[in-house]
């Protein structure tokens, strides 16, 4: 059953994890920068490009996930004791909606890692093409650490969607 401090402890988490995938973000940005302006080969500047982009993909949704966790855990600890149907309206489509939002995330995650491995084999034995070798090894990297990440986000938040959904359901028996 839902309690508030399954509610603080899920957001908590969101909160953590958003400041990890800044951090992660910043360091892939400082990366691509090193390595686009540094790098002597193309295999460097191939790198670069998977990194930048990884890097704001990962910096913006961490920022984002940070700065809105504290909020959604205090309105949705509120909405626990004093607007119950808070949950029922507002948090549980919207946690429905991030449920299949992984399952978009995945699929991409795992397309990636296709197309990362594809260019890491296709391109290993060729020096003339290590701009593509070095894409294929950057996105195998950064889409086994994304797919990582959100799969332990998504138990996560299955879990909290669940317990939202118990916690619903028990409401409205009573």
């Amino acid at each position: 059953m839902l309690t508030k401090a399954d509610i603080e402890k899920y957001f908590l988490a969101e909160k953590q994890t958003g400041l990890i995938f800044l951090i992660i973000g910043v360091i892939a940005i400082l990366l691509a920068i090193a390595f686009f302006f540094y790098g002597k080969t193309s295999f460097y500047k191939g790198m670069a490009v998977p990194l930048i982009i990884f890097g704001l993909l990962e910096a913006i949704a961490g920022y984002s996930v940070y700065s809105r966790s504290d909020k959604q855990r205090i309105d949705n600890v509120y909405a626990f004791d004093m607007n119950p149907g808070q949950l029922k309206n507002n948090e549980f489509p919207r946690m429905q909606k991030v449920m299949k939002n992984f399952v978009v995330y995945r699929t991409v995650q795992i397309a990636l890692l296709v197309l990362g491995v594809g260019l890491i084999f296709l391109y290993r034995d060729l020096p003339e093409k290590s701009f593509l070798y070095g894409i294929g090894i950057t996105l195998t990297i950064q889409s086994v650490l994304m797919f990582t990440a959100d799969f332990f986000a998504a138990k996560r938040a299955g879990y909290y969607t669940t317990e939202i959904e118990n916690f619903i359901e028990s409401k409205s028996s009573n």
